[in-house]
């Protein structure tokens, strides 16, 4: 069958109703600003957030090397985007579930179950995120994709800052693990409800292609590289560039071992990462027809470049708004491009195998977070950010070479 336009429009706005309700949810279970305060308050330290932020966005990804084998060669892939989604939303309720029954009991034990449940949240992701780009690759036209990101990214924006509000006020309103425990209820009912968009989606395009298992797919791997150059410099833009996901989490451990933040602070922070999502958002979304994926990558690398260099300098608490404002900025340019950049050096046929290539390369993002864990414990915070921001500088000759076209 053949993706028409009406068909196109339909899966469009299935895609935006899961976009807009994972964007409700997000604030009760935001990876950059709630996960990682919840682990301090539970008695984390660096390396506990290293450990984790490598679970949450390196080693996600990571594990796509073991999903898409399995995955690209079914031709539809409507149920495996059903099954990941859904197994998110079973571990965030599960973890709500413990951490109010351990509400008497003491943080270390909430601190292993806080492990469990997100490492299964995270890793059910990577899961997920293989079939939802090749769902999406064939199911929106190619015109479309650019309009479709920017304005996923604006109404999940405009939606999470209507509800910052009401995660703030949680937070507020119990004590630790309660506080955390109803934020995780309400995310996992509302990604629940999210998946409803998925049901509706029409897949009208056959494609995968076999992999052969694990070594077949790093086979096949090997021989893309070789055929296809602009493969090998999306993977070098993803092992320089990508690890400033992992920088925010960092941030909200800075702020809570040197200036002492509380989880009021921590709602505040979560707005104006929000706020910075939202205005790239609209200006991406406004000049998609004149902006090239070049110029975005560039412009992301002098921003989190600007961030890094901020967060060294900055001493006063009142001021730390704005790096979130600026990591907010930064995050979801990454998303964005790397998203679209990935459908642009891709087909169809071979678009899972791609997602699940990425994922495989994204070796830097996995393991960086858990050496930063130890470097800031035995050399301090100065230290990691500076091999930070010149990691992150190489990631300029790379987006270079990519040479992208839209």
């Amino acid at each position: 069958m053949r993706l028409t336009e009406k068909i196109s429009a339909r899966n469009f706005r299935s895609f935006l109703w899961h976009a807009a309700l994972l964007s409700l949810a997000q604030n009760f279970m935001d990876v950059d600003t709630v996960i990682p305060a919840m682990v301090v308050e539970a008695g984390g330290s660096a390396i506990h957030i290293g450990i984790l932020s490598a679970i949450m966005m390196g080693g996600s990804s990571f594990t796509q090397l073991f999903f898409a084998p399995m995955v690209s060669g079914v031709s539809f892939k409507k149920k495996f985007l059903l099954g990941g989604i859904n197994t998110r939303m079973i571990s965030l309720i599960a973890l709500a579930i413990v951490l109010y029954n351990l509400s008497d009991s003491g943080s270390s034990m909430a601190l292993w179950f806080i492990f469990i449940f997100i490492s299964l949240f995270s890793l059910s992701g990577a899961f997920t995120n293989i079939s939802y780009i090749d769902v999406l690759g064939k199911s929106v036209l190619q015109e479309k994709r650019k309009a479709f990101f920017s304005t996923r990214q604006i109404l999940g924006g405009v939606i999470v800052v209507s509800t910052a509000f009401l995660a703030k006020k949680v937070l507020n309103l119990y004590e630790f693990p309660i506080n955390y425990s109803v934020m995780f209820m309400i995310g996992g009912i509302t990604l629940l409800i999210a998946s409803a968009g998925f049901w509706t989606i029409k897949e009208t395009v056959q494609s995968g292609i076999k992999a052969g298992g694990v070594r077949g797919f790093l086979r096949t791997m090997k021989s893309e590289l070789k055929n296809n150059k602009k493969l090998v410099y999306f993977l070098g833009f993803v092992n320089t560039q990508g690890i400033i996901v992992s920088f925010i989490p960092f941030v909200m451990l800075y702020a809570k071992d040197v200036f002492h933040t509380d989880s009021s602070q921590t709602g505040s922070f979560l707005l104006f990462k929000v706020l910075g999502v939202v205005s790239v958002s609209v200006l991406v979304l406004l000049f998609n027809k004149k902006i090239k994926y070049s110029f975005l990558l560039y412009a992301n690398t002098i921003i989190s470049l600007i961030l890094v260099a901020l967060t060294f300098f900055i001493s006063d608490v009142s001021y730390f708004k704005f790096l979130f404002l600026l990591g907010g900025i930064s995050v979801s340019l990454y998303m964005i491009t790397l998203n679209g950049v990935l459908l642009e050096i891709s087909g169809n046929e071979n678009r899972a195998l791609y997602a699940g290539f990425a994922g495989a390369g994204n070796i830097i993002p996995f393991i960086f977070p858990l050496i930063a864990g130890a470097i800031i414990k035995d050399m301090g915070f100065e230290t990691f950010f500076i091999i930070f921001a010149v990691m992150l500088s190489f990631s300029a000759f790379f987006i270079y070479r990519m040479k992208c076209i839209r």
